[in-house]
């Protein structure tokens, strides 16, 4: 006997459906692009701030951004007395936003050099922000596979719900924690790729 329950979060949607017990996770990735102008250093900074996305952790505009969406369905069923997670399937939905260049053919051949490795390093950051997700993905989807069974399905209700909470509670952690790093060592990383695509230049 399966058994019809609703849970709405702000992460997380709950409900009944045929699904294999073994699905991967439902994961999509999509880009857009948000257009600057400018000629010199300065004003690429200052069109990056004015017109970066603005994340809802910070509240403030970045050069470039990931947006993430958790969902899914879980299916609970009833056997001898007990309830268990008959299947799981997470979906994952994350969209990059990432700048666009308007005047990078009519700027000086420095300024193009310095905006190629600039603009790789963001693309690079925000990638790695959608691999973080889709890893907390699959370990969110094989840990509600793996949960145990109850007397009730409330009791592995609990569980679904409980699980859910901790693993996103620990991805968002680990997506915070890759920021400061990341904000913490940018001039050092900046000088090094800029060397090394002077390096590679010269050869």
């Amino acid at each position: 006997m399966r058994r019809v329950h609703r849970l709405f979060g702000a992460a997380f949607l709950l409900c009944v459906i045929s699904i294999p017990a073994r699905a991967e996770p439902v994961i999509s990735k999509s880009y857009s692009y948000f257009r600057i102008g400018g000629r010199t250093a300065e004003d690429l900074d200052k069109e990056l701030e004015r017109h970066g996305p603005v994340t809802r952790t910070s509240g403030h505009r970045h050069p470039g951004a990931t947006e993430i969406k958790f969902g899914g369905e879980v299916t609970y069923v009833e056997r001898g007395g007990r309830c268990s997670v008959g299947g799981a399937k997470v979906t994952l939905r994350t969209h990059i936003i990432l700048p666009r260049w308007n005047n990078g053919g009519k700027a000086e051949k420095d300024l193009r050099f310095i905006w190629a490795t600039l603009s790789a390093d963001i693309k690079r950051h925000e990638e790695r922000h959608a691999e973080i997700a889709r890893n907390y993905a699959r370990m969110l989807q094989n840990e509600l596979l793996a949960l145990p069974a109850r007397k009730t399905c409330d009791g592995v209700e609990a569980l679904v719900t409980e699980t859910t909470r901790r693993v996103l509670a620990e991805h968002d952690k680990q997506q915070a924690l890759f920021d400061r790093v990341e904000a913490k060592n940018f001039d050092a990383r900046m000088t090094r790729l800029l060397q090394y695509r002077i390096d590679q230049r010269q050869r």
